[in-house]
């Protein structure tokens, strides 16, 4: 199974450069979002997705051509002032690749933080012809 990530951060040119100025080079700054596990059971997979802070309606699930994804929107109300760096209004997005699964069967629940998908697997048709020998 492959998975790529992309994040979408709502930030400006200020935030980045302040941002990879002050991170260490070796740290990642998409490997702190959406941390996931992913256990293959005998009928399905089951994937729990970190994702504190977000409420249920902040998040969007989606599959399509193999892929489950995941994405978040966090939006904060305006105030007045003049932000100087605003962390908690981004948007992310993670997709998984899961190949032929019964996409019609896929749950989901979201509870303390933690989005738990679960994927049923497809079973394979089984069909039965007889092979001429030639």
């Amino acid at each position: 199974m492959k998975n790529y990530m992309t994040t979408h951060r709502n930030n400006d040119l200020f935030d980045e450069a302040f941002d990879s100025f002050f991170r260490p080079f070796y740290m990642d700054s998409d490997s702190t979002f959406m941390k996931t596990d992913i256990k293959e059971k005998n009928n399905d997979y089951v994937m729990e997705v970190e994702m504190p802070g977000l409420d249920k309606k902040d998040i969007s699930l989606k599959f399509e051509s193999g892929y489950v994804t995941i994405s978040a929107k966090k939006t904060e109300r305006e105030e007045d002032g003049n932000y100087l760096r605003r962390e908690r209004a981004t948007s992310y997005s993670r997709s998984y690749y899961m190949g032929d699964v019964d996409e019609k069967q896929i749950k989901a629940k979201y509870e303390n933080g933690i989005l738990t998908v679960t994927v049923p697997k497809q079973k394979p048709e089984e069909t039965k012809h007889q092979i001429l020998i030639d």
